[in-house]
């Protein structure tokens, strides 16, 4: 976007609005850890959607975004999941955000987390809120998943790394000045995008997560329950 005359005058604008509206966004509100768990999964099959044995994507791989609905003033908040291909262990997490700045710094403190366990582990952590660093108002009680014969887990360990440091933004960039986003839903496309998952639909800067997660219309979506 230019920098210059009407074209950041009409940026500003419409951040200004964006700043207003998504400030729920950024509840967009767990601590890096680890979790381990009992094996529940299955590896059969190589159908991109469905569910396999134990309620599992069918296939080798697979992701799944996990939400919450009425998170960040009912704009809603993302997290992920992606299989460790050929494996009973599944990598999870999200950047939670828990201060609810619109702004932080590359390296500064913005709730990021992951863990690996099983299947049921994943949603047993998730639906409980297990690694949220803060106060969980809204936990996740929905989550889409969609499964794969295969998925990039080198891919989606380095952006792993990548989004937990490159710190959290919603509007304007004071560093460049341009409008964008690096929030919730940013850390789980682009984790799931590096992890090469199926059926993954584009989520462009300053979108809205409920929004959004509509529009994974091939992946499975079920309701989740404190497990």
């Amino acid at each position: 976007m230019s920098g210059r005359g009407r074209g950041r005058a009409l940026r500003w604008g419409i951040a200004a609005a964006v700043a207003g509206t998504v400030l729920g966004v950024t509840g967009c509100q767990p601590m890096d850890t680890s979790a381990a768990g009992e094996p529940s999964g299955s590896q059969a099959g190589t159908v991109p959607v469905g569910l396999g044995s134990a309620g599992q994507p069918k296939g080798a791989g697979g992701a799944c975004v996990f939400v919450k609905p009425d998170g960040a003033q009912k704009f809603g908040h993302t997290g992920w999941g992606f299989r460790v291909t050929g494996t009973d262990r599944w990598v999870y997490g999200a950047v939670e955000n828990p201060t609810n700045a619109l702004y932080t710094p590359p390296g500064g403190y913005i709730g990021a987390w992951h863990a690996e366990g099983t299947y049921a582990r994943m949603l047993s952590d998730m639906s409980r809120d297990t690694h949220n660093p803060g106060s969980a108002k809204h936990p996740y009680t929905r989550y889409r998943c969609t499964g794969s014969s295969t998925g990039d887990v080198t891919s989606a360990r380095a952006k792993i790394t990548e989004v937990e440091q490159r710190g959290f933004l919603v509007g304007i960039d004071p560093d460049s000045g341009d409008l964008g986003s690096r929030d919730c839903l940013d850390a789980t496309y682009d984790v799931l995008k590096a992890y090469r998952a199926r059926h993954l639909t584009p989520a462009y800067q300053t979108e809205i997560p409920n929004v959004w997660v509509e529009t994974l219309v091939l992946w499975t979506d079920k309701t989740l329950k404190p497990q």
